[in-house]
């Protein structure tokens, strides 16, 4: 423990992606059967390593590392040993690929299952807060947006074959995501605010331009829709905003930086991150729509309540 501990020491509460307790990046999250995972549709390993990468993309937002997790875990009452010790062995493979020590926690058994982990990172630097966005900064997202929402469509109403949408799919049960994105903005020298897109980039947008008094305008022609969200859109006659900008659970960072494109190209290749808009002086989110047109953006905030 003592080698990976805090090198600098910060404290502040509720309001980010982690609280930090003298210098450490605390976070806590659950994961309940048939809310949050389903067993009919992903295997254990999934439904574990989705619910890890949740916990680990909230110290990455914070421009930290995961190094320390307590982890409970609620056995659903009907699994057998068999299915126990895929559990336990996807959590120790999981936490211990990444570097994170399971330092304790519980185990019971109910009516259905869940996990419930607390994980500790520390951050090399002043952490990414979401009230650090200045007028000026440009707005950047990672990765390509709608890809959860769009499998987990397909999952709810029989598509989940669909080849086109496999890809969806694969990403809504166990998303893949640079995990080590938000603690390298640090070492580039980013200052801005930063928050993971959890409840969709709507909700996203506004947290942070409400945290950091400011306007948001995004381009709605600039965003990197994943190219499966646009065909299933016209295969299927469904609204692509629908995925890209409500659509949750896609643990990709959302960041502004005073910082050039060109210096997120160098470090992460030119498709990683996408310049999406501008913040500037004022209240809300703006979209600049394709066809000229601009609309007050709502907050469509992803939710299992």
């Amino acid at each position: 423990m003592e080698e990976t501990s805090p090198r600098s020491r910060f404290w502040f509460g509720a309001g980010d992606d982690c609280a930090a307790v003298d210098g450490w990046l605390v976070t806590t999250d659950m994961s309940v059967e048939n809310s949050h995972y389903r067993l009919d549709w992903s295997t254990p390993e999934q439904a574990i390593e989705k619910f890890i990468v949740s916990n680990v993309s909230d110290i990455s937002a914070m421009g930290g590392t995961p190094r320390v997790a307590f982890l409970g875990i609620c056995h659903n009452k009907n699994w057998d040993k068999a299915m126990r010790d895929r559990v336990a062995k996807a959590f120790s493979e999981g936490f211990a690929s990444r570097g994170i020590s399971l330092a304790g926690g519980d185990t019971i058994v109910g009516d259905v299952s869940f996990f419930s982990a607390t994980l500790l990172g520390t951050c090399d630097g002043k952490p990414l807060r979401r009230n650090a966005a200045r007028p000026g900064d440009y707005v950047y997202v990672a990765g390509t947006l709608g890809k959860s929402d769009a499998g987990l469509w397909a999952l709810m109403n029989g598509h989940a074959d669909d080849p086109g949408l496999r890809g969806p799919v694969a990403y809504h049960l166990a998303p893949k995501i640079n995990e080590k994105m938000g603690a390298s903005l640090v070492r580039q020298g980013v200052v801005g605010a930063c928050i993971d897109i959890s409840d969709g980039l709507s909700s996203e947008l506004h947290h942070i331009a409400l945290s950091s008094g400011v306007r948001i305008e995004i381009e709605e022609s600039l965003i990197p829709v994943e190219p499966a969200v646009k065909m299933a859109a016209l295969r299927y006659g469904l609204p692509a905003r629908k995925f890209w900008l409500d659509g949750g659970e896609e643990y990709q960072l959302l960041f502004t930086s005073s910082l050039p494109e060109s210096i997120f190209f160098n470090a992460f290749g030119a498709d990683a991150v996408t310049c999406i808009g501008r913040v500037v002086p004022g209240a809300g989110v703006i979209l600049h729509g394709v066809s000229g047109e601009f609309e007050n953006v709502k907050a469509g905030a992803w939710s299992h309540l």
